[in-house]
């Protein structure tokens, strides 16, 4: 896809976001991005070094809202917004994240969008057989969801469900392309361009999972040891723009992670090895141990799609330091504040 053209994203202010538009930027695509409240500001504010090859449209509600005069001239979407888990009621979760899904889908195919790349999750692959396929979905049922006893099966079922009302979506509208990107945890530096995250768990993005690890009397443990580099999944989604046809690859269902993965133990260990100011802060609590630390997956079928080999990723190494050295960065910006470092 030439770089001269228009994608419009939505979720431009996320962590994921933030590193997608950028490397869009940098390739020199146009960047139409959807946004409402504050960040509407903050987000012009944030790239006005790149004119007008950035631009930001006030969507209301992407679940809701009619936005034909903001896809005008897209030539692809992607589609990165979804609810954050435990923010809203089971049953609301459930329909916004399908319907803010199908809204753009059906908003972009009357506007005359032909390219879609919508962000799905690891969560609606994983199961008991932990197998990690596109043919492999979470048996999480609505049911189960709607008890509200564990926000992340909720959340789980809202990413399922949401895929699954997409892909019933393209099969009655063969016309567009449609590629899912399934990663699991994300983790990495964030972008210049991302704000400095406020003093709380949910501002860290992903990346709290990480930081949870430098406090001596931390507990709260990544649910997998399963991650990827935020920055090759940002690519990922980049890299679907020019994904072959459907006819050609079949359904573009990619399940993504990065090739490599570490025991908590051993992160820990790499942490204190690399950062040795940081050895005495570390938890003291023995982390949990999971049957597989690297996923399974078919890169041959990522190639194929995405054409990124697995010797193109960020290794354990990398992304590891780079999320530890990003976190303390941001504290330094917390301690200018005046707010204290403590667990969040």
């Amino acid at each position: 896809m030439s770089s001269q053209l228009t994608i419009f994203v939505t979720g431009a202010s996320g962590f994921l976001g933030s590193h997608v538009v950028l490397q869009l930027l940098e390739k020199g695509y146009r960047v139409r991005a959807a946004a409402r409240g504050g960040n509407i500001e903050h987000l012009k504010g944030t790239y006005a070094n790149y004119g007008d090859r950035f631009d930001v449209v006030e969507i209301a509600d992407i679940s809701q809202s009619k936005f034909p005069e903001a896809l005008n001239g897209v030539d692809a979407v992607i589609h990165l917004a979804s609810p954050l888990a435990g923010r809203e009621t089971p049953t609301v979760m459930l329909e916004m994240a399908a319907q803010g899904t199908l809204n753009v889908m059906e908003q972009g195919e009357k506007a005359g969008v032909k390219r879609f790349v919508v962000t799905s999750s690891i969560a609606t692959v994983k199961n008991p057989q932990e197998s990690y396929t596109d043919k492999d979905w979470n048996p999480v049922t609505k049911e189960q969801a709607l008890t509200g006893e564990n926000v992340m099966l909720t959340y789980s079922a809202s990413k399922k469900f949401s895929e699954l009302a997409l892909w019933d979506w393209v099969d009655k509208h063969s016309h567009v392309e449609v590629t899912t990107l399934n990663p699991p945890v994300l983790y990495g530096p964030f972008t210049a361009h991302f704000p400095v995250p406020r003093p709380e768990a949910s501002a860290l993005s992903t990346n709290r999972r990480m930081y949870s690890l430098l406090f001596a009397d931390s507990g709260d443990f990544p649910p997998m040891t399963h991650c990827i580099d935020v920055r090759d999944a940002a690519l990922a989604h980049i890299k679907a723009l020019d994904s072959p046809p459907t006819a050609q690859v079949g359904r573009k269902r990619i399940i993504l992670s990065s090739p490599t993965g570490w025991p908590l133990r051993q992160t820990l260990d790499f942490i204190a090895q690399q950062r040795p100011a940081l050895k005495e802060r570390l938890t003291t609590v023995t982390p949990p141990e999971f049957s597989s630390d690297a996923m399974p997956l078919d890169f041959k079928r990522i190639e194929e799609v995405l054409g990124m080999k697995e010797s193109d990723f960020y290794t354990t190494e990398e992304t590891t330091l780079d999320t530890v050295d990003a976190l303390l960065k941001v504290e330094d910006q917390w301690r200018k504040a005046g707010h204290p470092i403590k667990k969040l």
